[in-house]
């Protein structure tokens, strides 16, 4: 199991254990070890540690990938998304591993940053390396969709780009979205396929989680508008400076990120009609959004974003 101390691979471990299976996490900062897990710290950018502090040359049924670059910058995204998952595929195979279920992302369908073409290389890698896969690519996750309730909850409005309806997704909570990787082990329907997935019930646009969360406050809906164009300035500026200061060309990197998520929906894209497809989407669990944000509000659900914090 690799990518266990985040809050999804947390999840993961809990799943896995949950379904009966031995799980060893591997990483430079290892998870807590429980009852039916093992912790082996290493180096995930290092062959020579995967295979000799991570696998030990012992044999696994399968290996289980929730790691993804933290920044999501050019340099970040190859050597985690890419390379560092190409050393633990060669290394699986070495030991004879005959299955590896990988976390993606929905958004790599459009690719247009360098975490998603990162992304894609190694999709493509597994799909050709002879082990059975299961890639699952899911939409939003509850916490990158709660970075406005504290400033909601202080009185401020919630913030929207163009009118708040520009994009839509199918929120899905950590644990149903573990609970649908770990069956990837054993059912063979989601296996040697690409699997898109989202949580229960319909597509959500922006505006409609803000009119849920001040609908939890009792308050009347505050919105305000941010014009896309305010990212494309940023940007351009952030850009430019960068040619001279590598540190700001990061920052720009990061900006265009925000502005694909601002524009583009976590739904499945549909290439012939050119558009994204609520209804093709699949769903699964039981958690919802405003389940989510109620727990927020009761303090019985924290704030896991870290350093992608972008509203205050």
């Amino acid at each position: 199991m690799l990518g266990a101390t985040g809050t999804i691979g947390r999840a993961m471990v809990r799943a896995l254990v949950r379904h009966g299976h031995e799980v060893v996490c591997f990483g430079r900062t290892g998870a807590t070890a429980a009852p039916g897990v093992t912790v082996r710290k290493g180096d995930v950018t290092d062959p020579r540690s995967i295979a000799r502090d991570g696998f030990k040359h012992e044999p696994f049924d399968a290996v289980v990938s929730c790691m993804a670059s933290r920044s999501g910058v050019p340099r970040d995204a190859w050597a985690i998304d890419h390379q560092a998952h190409l050393h633990v595929l060669r290394a699986a195979q070495t030991v004879g591993v005959p299955h590896m279920v990988l976390l993606s992302a929905i958004c790599v369908q459009k690719p247009k940053l360098a975490f998603q073409e990162a992304k894609l290389a190694f999709e493509q890698a597994l799909m050709h390396s002879g082990l059975t896969w299961s890639i699952v690519r899911p939409t939003a996750f509850f916490k990158s969709l709660s970075g406005q309730v504290d400033r909601v909850k202080r009185g401020k409005p919630f913030l929207v780009f163009g009118d708040g309806t520009l994009t839509a997704c199918k929120p899905i909570s950590d644990d149903d979205l573990a609970e649908f990787l770990a069956g990837c082990l054993t059912d063979p329907a989601r296996q040697n396929c690409v699997l898109p997935i989202g949580g229960p019930g319909d597509a959500q646009t922006p505006r409609e989680q803000g009119e849920q969360l001040f609908a939890l406050l009792g308050r009347k809906p505050r919105f305000k508008q941010v014009p896309v164009s305010l990212l494309d300035t940023i940007i351009g500026v952030l850009s430019v400076l960068g040619r001279a200061l590598p540190p700001l060309a990061d920052k720009a990197q990061l900006a265009r990120i925000g502005r694909y998520y601002a524009t583009e929906s976590m739904l499945v894209w549909d290439p012939a009609a050119h558009r994204y497809d609520a209804a093709a989407t699949p769903s699964t669990g039981q958690d919802t959004l405003v389940d989510f944000f109620a727990k927020r509000l009761q303090g019985e659900a924290a704030d896991d974003r870290g350093a992608h914090t972008v509203f205050k």
